[in-house]
């Protein structure tokens, strides 16, 4: 059984991750929700929104919200008693990314990946020569040669 994924954040990153997994994974626009709370929404109005994008379907989902403690995730606690589901905060693409390519595993073992791909999708980049590039010493006549 698929497990589906709902995202619920602060406006606008629920529809704009939702956007970035679909341009990766258009086949999975069914599985991937979005709900963006407004800074003026009141945590009720969020939560039946919520409910009415769930609907009454048994499927597993995973909810992936923002930030622990915030208006969204608290929401998202109150969506897991009773059905098959699992929240992990702290959303990022990777994560979004990992848990849409295993949406097909257990609800469990989404979740899992995705918090696997949400930490190994953080890492510093420090600035390094750039590889594999063949650029002309500063003497060189062609002053007019642009790199491509």
């Amino acid at each position: 059984m698929t497990t589906r994924i709902l995202l619920i954040t602060h406006a606008p990153l629920a529809q704009a991750l939702r956007a970035c997994a679909l341009h990766v994974f258009a086949d999975s626009a069914a599985d991937v929700m979005a709900l963006d709370v407004e800074a003026d929404e009141s945590p009720e109005a969020t939560l039946a929104r919520a409910q009415a994008l769930l609907g009454e379907s048994d499927m597993p989902v995973l909810l992936l919200t923002d930030l622990f403690g915030a208006t969204p995730c608290n929401v998202a606690q109150r969506l897991v008693p009773g059905r098959a589901a699992q929240l992990v905060a702290g959303v990022n693409l990777p994560m979004l990314l990992r848990a849409v390519s295993y949406r097909h595993e257990s609800l469990e073992a989404v979740a899992a990946r995705a918090v696997v791909g949400g930490t190994q999708g953080v890492m510093a980049v420090g600035a390094a020569p750039l590889q594999n590039q063949n650029f002309r010493p500063i003497h060189d006549q062609d002053h007019h040669h642009h790199q491509q």
